[in-house]
This record gives structure tokens, sequence and C-alpha cells, in this order.
């Protein structure tokens, strides 16, 4: 198969193009309220101690939804649910969703009671720097109490996302999130306007989260009742098809739980480093995260449930499948990869710069966004690769290799943050402030907000890479083993990384260009975003580059009509 053949011919590709296209839309209508929300914190709360322990807070929630829910039921419950529903089964696949479900709740209110019980041991182990009897440590038990109860209603509406998903209604349960945002960019505002403390203006974003969860639970109930009716939990573990679902849960937890256990090793080994460690990560992981959810999920969710019902004996026809998903979140991929690494102080400035955040922050935050971006395009095919050994019913391998991952990531990443914490940013650029060892930061620099800018958390992201890169190499060789092998950016990758080059020496000369020099951070950024962005899809597009032509055609629809009007 050449450089020319392949997916970009497939029969599948429409139906994994409107798939994606959904889940993309839904995604994007979500992070960039997510985003929106970042920028509402970035400027009137800047890298201080509010938002430490509102992220910090946050961590229990996040953590639950994603074991409980999201990634591991899709990956444990779509496939089989999927079966039953192509096979014209509806009663079986609607019990088996509320066996699922009755699972789900009782575990869940058994976790919420014993948080909110235990708020301050619980925030003792999700944070050991913080000092306890600091603002810092006593702002986030307050903050985790009040988001725990949020998490049954968020591992309630991951259920409906992954009954969603199964039925190839995409679009509504990843819209959803966009809810949770707003209500928690609703309440930064209002608190703030009000003219609150930093304390106060953090707890009110706490409340918003959990009024928010609820309101991305309620706009997803309507659809489930119209596609099964009204499904109530029970418990029955006699339920047809629940054993393998609860045994791949098992498996899929292990794998998704190394993941959430990453981050929570990034979040406790960011505690013992200077104050806005934990700050700069935050920021720099939802522009980080955005294109993994954008490109790398947004196939991986849409292929999932075709994946699980293909004849995977037709390893041609699996394989064939997977190289055009591949392709199509490389294209997307490597040109956000190129900015983020290239231009990171720049993107951050162009999104988040105002108010209380200013240049050197952006600066602090870009080069941690930079290190976390050298292993984008790990991150964003490995979602993918795992849909396929998911498919194929192998959750053991993806848990196995989530393991390494983690391993690897904190053991780079705790290597390198400490001595990188001796620097800092200063009037916009980076000076050595203490020598440069493998100690923790002083109990005085971890409480201090005179210790904002230190590049520790530099030394995590370019640990969680690393990882990535692990992760994806253990991936793909069981992909090959299981299925065939494929490469990593599908059947287009040349062409793809010629446009990648060009995009590279655009936004190489994009800092150096003396009329973009002189304009401010923000026009900077979004100007050389753009140029390095037109470029790279020019490029794919003389090249026939199928995803090219789909997004300038798309583009010039929308103009065209715009003009008709």
């Amino acid at each position: 198969m050449t450089d020319h053949d392949g997916p970009a011919q497939s029969p599948f590709n429409g139906d994994l193009r409107k798939g994606s296209n959904a889940v993309a839309a839904g995604i994007l209508v979500s992070r960039l309220a997510g985003l929106a929300r970042e920028i509402a914190m970035a400027r009137l709360l800047g890298v201080g101690v509010g938002v430490e322990a509102f992220k910090a807070a946050l961590r229990v929630p996040n953590l639950l939804q994603n074991l409980l829910g999201e990634g591991v039921l899709s990956a444990s419950f779509v496939p089989v649910y999927s079966r039953m529903i192509a096979a014209g089964r509806r009663q079986q696949a609607r019990d088996l969703a509320a066996a699922v479900l009755g699972i789900l709740l009782s575990i869940t209110v058994v976790i919420v009671v014993g948080v909110m019980i235990f708020a301050r041991p619980v925030t003792r182990v999700l944070a050991w720097g913080f000092i306890e009897g600091t603002d810092r440590f006593e702002l986030t038990v307050t903050l985790v109490r009040i988001a725990t109860p949020g998490i049954g209603v968020l591992v309630v509406s991951a259920w409906c996302l992954a009954i969603l998903n199964a039925h190839r209604r995409f679009f509504l349960s990843y819209v959803a999130p966009a809810l949770w945002n707003l209500a928690i960019i609703t309440a930064v505002v209002g608190a703030s306007i009000a003219g609150l403390t930093d304390t106060d203006v953090a707890t009110a974003m706490a409340i918003g989260a959990l009024v928010g969860s609820v309101f991305q639970l309620l706009i997803q109930v309507p659809s489930i009742i119209r596609l099964n009716g009204s499904i109530s939990p029970r418990l029955s573990l006699r339920t047809e098809g629940l054993r393998t679902v609860v045994a791949r849960f098992g498996q899929v937890l292990a794998g998704r739980g190394s993941v959430q256990l990453a981050g929570y090793v990034d979040l406790v080994a960011a505690s013992f480093l200077a104050a806005g460690a934990i700050a700069a990560i935050g920021y720099a992981q939802v522009l980080y995260l955005l294109p993994i959810g954008l490109f790398g999920m947004s196939v991986a969710a849409s292929e999932l449930p075709a994946l699980s019902t293909m004849d995977h004996s037709d390893r041609a026809r699996v394989a064939m499948r997977l190289e055009g998903g591949l392709s199509r979140v490389a294209f997307f991929i490597l040109p956000t990869t190129v900015a983020f690494v290239v231009l990171g102080d720049l993107v951050v400035a162009a999104v988040l710069s105002g108010g209380r955040f200013d240049g050197d922050a952006s600066l602090q935050v870009g080069m941690v966004l930079a290190a976390y971006s050298l292993g984008l395009p790990a991150s964003a095919s490995s979602r993918l690769l795992q849909s396929v050994l998911y498919g194929v019913g192998d959750a053991a391998t993806p848990a196995r290799s989530a393991a390494v991952r983690v391993a690897v990531a904190a053991g780079v990443g705790i290597l390198l943050m400490l001595p990188l914490d001796a620097f800092a940013v200063a009037a916009g650029s980076i000076e050595r402030i203490t020598p440069a060892t493998l100690t923790i930061a002083s109990a005085a620099e971890r409480a201090s907000s005179d210790s904002l800018l230190r590049l520790g958390a530099t030394g995590l992201a370019l640990g969680a890479s690393v990882g990535a890169w692990v992760e994806w190499w253990l991936l793909r060789r069981a992909v090959r083993r299981r299925v065939q092998p494929v490469r990593m950016l599908g059947s287009r990758g040349s062409r793809l990384l010629i446009a990648a080059l060009v995009a590279t020496t655009a936004a190489v000369a994009t800092r150096h260009l003396p009329l973009l020099a002189q304009a401010t951070p923000r026009i900077h950024g979004m100007a050389a975003m753009l140029l390095v962005g037109v470029l790279y899809v020019a490029t794919c597009r003389t090249l026939r580059v199928p995803e090219a032509d789909e997004l300038t055609d798309a583009w010039l629809r929308i103009v065209t009509s715009r003009r008709l009007r």
C-alpha cells in the first residue's frame, strides 16, 4: 500500500468523518467553554492561592468521574451494549444499562459520603506538599467538601454519554460539559464583580461546579428516555452481559486508573514545588487537552462502537479503518503540536493574558505547555489504538501500557522538576533563583506568593511526554500483534510530515518578523497561529490530503452562504 492508497478511498470514511465530526463539535463547544473558564480565572485570580486550591479540590471529583465513568465505562460497557443493540436485543440492552447504573450509583454514594466526612485527610493525601494550617490547605479542604457531591451526578452523566455513544448520538453527550463550565464562569465572574476575596471567589466556583454537574446531567436525560424509555437502576449480578462488563471494567479501570494516578502524582509532586506550580500545570493542561479531546478522543469515541461490532478476523479491514482514523488524527494534531512547542508562550498570551495574568506568567505556562506538547502526537494516537484493542476484547494491554506510562512519567518528571524549580521567569527572561539541587522547595517557598513563577512544573510536563511515547510504543506493538502493522500517521504520513515541516519553518519565522515582534503578545500570538495554520492547510491541500480539501471546502461553503444572504 503506497502513501496515496488506503483509507482515503475507504467506504468507511464518510461514516468516520460524520461520527468524529459530531464528537469534535460537541467537544469543541465544551472545551471552548472550559477555555473561557480558565481565561476568567486567569484574569481575575492569576496564579494565586485561590486557583491552586480550586484545582487541587477538583482533582477528587475529576478522578472519580474518570474512574467510574467516561473512558472506563465507555471502554467496558459500550462494546457489550453495542453488540446487543446491533443484534436487535434492545430489552437485554436496557436491562444491562439498568444493572450498570445500579452498580455505579452504589459505589459512588459510598465514596461521596466518605470523602465529605474525611475531607481533611483526603486533602493531606491529595496534596502532601500543602502545609496544614495555611490558607491554601484550609481552603482546599472546604472546596473538597463542596465539590464532592457532584461526583455522583457526573458519574450518571458519564453513563448517559456511554449509552448515547453506543447509539451513535455523539454531539449532545460531549457538548453537555459546557453547562458545567458555564456555571463556574458565572460563579467566578459574579463573585469578582461583587468584590469578594480570592478565597470567597474560589468557594463560589466550587458551588458553581456542583450546580453545573446537575445541569450537565439533566440536558442528556430526555435523549436517554427517547432511546430506551425510563431506566431505573437495579442491582442484579445475573443480568446478561454484566459479568463481561464488570470483568472488562476492572481491566480498563487499571488502565484509566493508571492515567488518573499519573495526574495525581503530578499534583502531589507539584505541591512540593514553589507556589504556583499547580496553577501553571492546570492552565497548560487545559490548552494541551483541547486538541486531544477534539482530534484524538473524537475519532476514538466515534470509532469504538463500529470497531466493537466489526468482524475482527478480517484484519485488513480493521487495519484500513484504523489507518484512516490515524491519518485524520495526525492531520489536526501535527500543526497544533508545532504551534504549542514553537510558539507556546505566544499561544498562552493570546488566550490567557490580561488582568492579573501578565507576560511572565505567559512565558512560565508556555514552557509547561511546550513540554507537554512534545508528547501530543503520541497521546492523541494512543486513544485510537486503545479503542482498537478494546474492540477486539483486549483490555489488559492498555492497562499494562498505562501503568508503564505512569511509572516512566513519574520517574522522569520528578527527576527533572527539582533542578528546574531553581529557575524562574523574571521580566521576560529566565533567571536562576537558587542553586539547582534535587531537594524540594522550602515551606516558605511553597506558601509565598513571591515564588509563583518557578519552572519546576516544566520538568513534570517533560516526564509526561516521555511517558506518553512509551505508552504509544507499547500499544502500537500490541496492535501489530493483534491486527497487523499500522503506520503512526496513517496512509498519508509522508505528506503530513512535509506540511508539518513547512508549518515549523513558518512558526520559527513568525517569532522574528519585525512587524509581529512589535505587536502586543496577544496580537503576535494570534497572527502567528493563523499564519502557521493557513500555510499548513495550504500545503496539505497542494499535496492532496483529503482532510485539507474537506476543511477548506467547508470554509468556502460558509463564506459563500454568508455572501448570498
